[in-house]
């Protein structure tokens, strides 16, 4: 039995005296893709192993019950006089789904849950949405309603956006829902549209979490959208019916570049360069050539950092310290950015290698501890069998 689902169980046992189901959300590494999946463009994540597991079993009321075992904490939520905003703590993210789930017309049973994670918090390896989507899970599961993994990652996307008050795309939710063990997915944030990319079996994706914490709602990530939207709209009346930068080719954004203040055109510009980098990693990974698909990861990361300035000085000496190293095909920064991880194509031979240079490296350089972490593609959301 999971080592995880069976101490969940057990504490669920402890404070609730009855036997739950447990449903399981991972976390996910974006191996190409920041900031595009809210201007509607192509993303290339993959679920991890790392998950946020939710013990749950229904109650004869509409009352839940929500104790996270990380933070020792137990908050109560009344489905029948929700709070019109959140607490600001790790609740929202719990009680965020279930107001968006019955707005969207499922009509949720009381429950008790017991939250449970390995999820590295702040890293940029998206805890919130193996939260949410882990959550909707169990609170489905208690209420005998079937887990619909595209339109629960739209409602989850949707808590985000207007329950916790961060305006994320839906790539986080989509791959925790939907991941594939043994791919990426390529995923088109317009149509919702997605193919597997398999991750051959001689590369791993090696992650490098550098201790710095990000904190991103209603901060410096809405400040991007806001920019990228920004664009759009100073961009309609050269380009006609754009509905986002998705819309717009890097020649096109060239040939218009006087129309837009130089911060705004930097913004655009990682944008519309981004989405052309994920169709190149694509094709690589498909043909085998993961030079060309490193050399995209190291465009992109290069990119984040000058362009959309969402890099930090310890995440940009990780990245470049695995750019340096042999057995490295490329590495960029992963997620939303101000900190967190780096994600490296690493040739499986060399991880043990890699692993010790960047460690080795970044205590040197940066006078911090960095974790590895060796990972595989998992699949998305699910039941863990007691």
């Amino acid at each position: 039995m999971n080592v995880q689902a069976r101490d969940a169980a057990q504490e669920f046992g402890h404070r609730f005296g009855r036997r739950p189901t447990v449903s399981r959300a991972p976390g996910r590494v974006n191996l190409i893709g920041e900031h595009t999946d809210y201007n509607d463009g192509f993303v290339m994540p993959a679920a991890l192993e790392f998950a946020t597991l939710v013990a749950a079993s229904p109650r004869p009321d509409r009352r839940l019950n929500v104790y996270s075992m990380i933070m020792d904490e137990l908050r109560s939520f009344d489905l029948d006089a929700p709070a019109a905003t959140g607490r600001h703590d790790w609740s929202d993210y719990v009680f965020g789904v279930a107001v968006m789930l019955e707005r969207a017309g499922r009509r949720l049973q009381g429950a008790d849950l017991v939250v449970s994670t390995d999820v590295p918090l702040g890293s940029g390896l998206s805890s919130s949405a193996a939260l949410e989507v882990s959550s909707a899970h169990a609170l489905l599961t208690a209420s005998g309603l079937p887990f619909q993994p595209i339109a629960v990652a739209k409602i989850c996307q949707r808590a985000e956006n207007d329950y916790v008050g961060m305006r994320c795309g839906i790539m986080d939710q989509y791959v925790s829902a939907c991941g594939v063990a043994g791919a990426a997915l390529l995923i088109d944030c317009r149509t919702l549209e997605s193919r597997n990319v398999p991750i051959a079996p001689n590369l791993k994706l090696l992650v490098a979490n550098s201790a710095v914490r990000h904190q991103h709602a209603g901060g410096e990530y809405n400040a991007r959208r806001e920019a990228c939207e920004e664009g759009v709209r100073l961009l309609k009346p050269a380009l006609g019916a754009i509905r986002a930068l998705r819309d717009v080719t890097p020649e096109a954004l060239e040939a218009n570049r006087k129309l837009l203040p130089d911060l705004i055109y930097r913004r655009c510009r990682h944008i519309v360069t981004e989405n052309a980098r994920v169709l190149e990693a694509e094709r690589a990974l498909i043909a085998g050539d993961f030079a060309a698909c490193g050399a995209a990861m190291n465009a992109s990361h290069a990119s984040m950092r000058d362009d959309f300035e969402i890099t930090c000085p310890e995440v940009d000496f990780l990245a470049e310290l695995a750019q340096a190293t042999l057995g490295v095909y490329g590495s960029r920064m992963t997620g939303g950015g101000f900190g967190g991880c780096t994600v490296s194509l690493v040739e499986a031979g060399a991880v043990k290698r890699v692993s010790q240079i960047l460690v080795d490296g970044y205590r040197v350089g940066c006078g911090r501890d960095a974790e590895i972490f060796d990972c595989s593609p998992s699949d998305g959301a699910g039941l863990i069998p007691l």
